[in-house]
């Protein structure tokens, strides 16, 4: 049976994260507020439960989940080496609303759908997100509504969608304004823009020092 816990409340809010955590470890499904919309999340290397996580969203491998992080320097264990620009990205605008397409470390072993060799990572700016995030280590994130569905704002909305699919909801109250987070793409020659979010492409192109346009 799903649990809910109330974040805004200091014995709750810890209840809920040991909660999460012990769920997240044992390849259960969990959501948790970011600084975005909601989020349905699984330990990144898991496969079962990612796939667990696809099919409560009643998504296919053709449209894989991203990765979120708890710590900048987490990013250097997963990633075939560190591109300068992704760097630089991250400093500018970790934890926050940018995500960033690197290769990932051939050597790690988990299956995020069709990503070719590819990961889409972001460090969210939410203190629930990176209490978990920091216990539990990377986890495979994506918006907490089954496919086709609005994303979820609150997780009373995430619940209504989700239902026992998932094992513990992080109540962390409204998330806001539903916008996404603007995803670049670090993999190719030249940096492009997949989906211009809450990060303007201006603000990109000017920590990057050129310009950067949407993927061909």
């Amino acid at each position: 049976m799903s649990a809910v816990y109330d974040c805004g409340e200091p014995h709750t809010r810890s209840d809920g994260l040991k909660a999460a955590a012990s769920a997240v470890r044992s390849g259960r499904l969990v959501v948790l507020p970011t600084d975005t919309v909601y989020g349905i999340g699984a330990d990144a290397f898991d496969a079962s439960a990612v796939r667990a996580l696809l099919e409560a969203k009643n998504r296919g491998p053709d449209m894989p989940v991203g990765v979120l992080v708890g710590s900048w320097s987490t990013v250097d264990g997963l990633v075939l080496g560190m591109p300068r620009q992704a760097r630089a990205l991250i400093e500018a605008f970790w934890p926050g609303d940018l995500s960033i397409v690197v290769a990932h470390a051939p050597s790690l072993q988990w299956n995020l759908g069709t990503t070719r060799g590819t990961v889409m990572l972001r460090m969210p700016l939410h203190p629930v997100a990176l209490e978990l995030l920091r216990e539990v280590g990377p986890m495979a994130v994506s918006s907490a509504n089954v496919s086709g569905q609005p994303p979820a704002g609150t997780a009373q909305e995430a619940v209504d969608q989700l239902g026992e699919s998932v094992a513990v909801y992080l109540d962390g109250g409204p998330s806001g304004e539903p916008v996404p987070s603007t995803i670049v793409d670090l993999t190719g020659e030249e940096p492009e823009l997949l989906r211009e979010g809450a990060v303007s492409a201006e603000a990109v192109a000017e920590v990057l020092g050129e310009e950067i346009g949407p993927a061909q």
